[in-house]
């Protein structure tokens, strides 16, 4: 090479732009998405746990509220963004596995987003108003056995976790119960305390308030264990339907595209803000359970619960928007 090549090279090399590598990802502030409003369960997750991240990496983690259409707006939202690690949300079960097959959705969850992890779980919990007189999901099922199509059960909205767990006790259970939606879990749970409706299945940690103060009684924990936060609570399993598992659970996901050694950085990091003791601690008081696993299993976990949901909706004659 001349002189000349040698100087252009050199003068090239200066003006590139400087990549950093996955081992210094990352090196500006994560905007991490919650497409929900302050407050929640998936909110808390992400200040949680995104204040530890922020702690590892040394950069700021901007907490984005993207609320709106269930969580749809704010997953779309990182579906679309730019796919460099600097863009991920802390998504919920029903953004990512029970809208596409309720509503039409400008996203494909198993292509237009690249999972990281599995950040935690959550049982839902079946409560009725303290005027129903059932104790225990025999007297419940008894119940509705005896009057059917006249027992109402709330849910935050159609086509929501609370809607389907509900549709799925109406199959095992072989009953005729009535559907009431509501917009959000806060007026579903006021009708509730109000005795408007009669049941309803709610993320743990949304009524464990109502359920202490004895404001709802407590059926039974879709979770596969006891919930230490109610621990005279039965499990479904326990109370004799093994196959009605309700748990809702959040997992961090980027756009798809992001290189794999940038999701893989991603995944070491969150699981190691997960594995500190003092987030544990701090989670379970919510009645989260923390995960933490490879993007292989999350993506792998999230196409079989996509799978399981669309026979649900299936199954009960859900009528959807697609």
């Amino acid at each position: 090479m001349t002189i000349c090549g040698r100087l252009l090279a050199a003068i090239l090399l200066l003006l590139a732009p400087v990549t950093a590598s996955p081992q210094q990802f990352p090196t500006k502030p994560i905007r991490l998405i919650v497409p929900f409003p302050p407050g929640g369960p998936n909110d808390i997750i992400a200040r949680v746990i995104g204040q530890k991240i922020s702690e590892l990496v040394k950069q700021p983690i901007i907490v984005d509220n993207r609320a709106g259409q269930g969580g749809v707006l704010g997953t779309d939202a990182v579906a679309k963004a730019a796919p460099d690690g600097y863009t991920v949300a802390i998504a919920s079960a029903g953004a990512l596995a029970i809208s596409p097959s309720m509503e039409k959705v400008a996203y494909d969850t198993l292509t237009d987003l690249a999972p990281i992890t599995l950040v935690a779980t959550v049982p839902e919990m079946l409560v009725v108003a303290t005027d129903v007189p059932a104790r225990n999901m025999s007297e419940l099922v008894a119940l509705a056995k005896a009057q059917p199509g006249k027992l109402n059960f709330a849910s935050s909205g159609p086509g929501s976790l609370p809607h389907l767990a509900c549709e799925l006790f109406k199959l095992t259970a072989k009953i005729d119960i009535v559907h009431v939606p509501y917009r959000g879990a806060a007026p579903a749970v006021n009708d509730l305390l109000g005795q408007q409706v009669q049941m309803t299945f709610l993320d743990l940690p949304v009524i464990l308030p109502q359920i202490k103060a004895g404001a709802l009684r407590p059926i039974a924990l879709g979770g596969r264990e006891r919930a230490p936060t109610a621990p005279d609570v039965p499990t479904t399993t326990e109370a004799g339907m093994p196959d009605l598992i309700i748990e809702n659970w959040y997992g961090m996901v980027a756009p798809a595209g992001t290189p794999p050694a940038i999701i893989n950085r991603l995944n070491r990091i969150a699981t190691e803000a997960m594995a500190d003791p003092t987030i544990k601690v701090k989670l379970a008081e919510q009645g989260l359970t923390l995960v933490g696993d490879t993007p292989e299993h999350f993506r792998d976990f999230v196409a079989a619960d996509i799978k399981r949901w669309a026979k649900v909706i299936q199954d009960a004659g859900v009528v959807t928007a697609k």
